[in-house]
């Protein structure tokens, strides 16, 4: 299920720095883990959906490499994001 225009929205009220903020960071790595936690649901119910596990790991990739990133330049920010969204590192 792709996310919702109100959910995205949602989303980046929650996590933006500024108001015109939309691409930040913050806002990436919160709207993937919004999308990992679907598509985790997703395939607990639909073992054999290979092509969604995919993407899956793809995010999954996609969000490390943010965090990654955020934790070499500011990892002020990168624990305050860690701890809103409770990811582990």
């Amino acid at each position: 299920m792709p996310l919702t225009k109100e959910r995205k929205t949602e989303l980046i009220r929650g996590y933006a720095r500024s108001d015109a903020d939309t691409g930040s960071p913050e806002v990436q790595i919160a709207m993937l883990t919004d999308r990992i936690n679907q598509l985790t649901g997703h395939i607990k119910g639909h073992v054999k959906d290979h092509s969604s596990r995919r993407g899956l790991l793809m995010a999954v990739s996609r969000r490390r490499r943010l965090l990654d990133y955020l934790k070499r330049v500011d990892s002020a920010r990168y624990q305050t994001i860690l701890e809103k969204l409770e990811l582990r590192k």
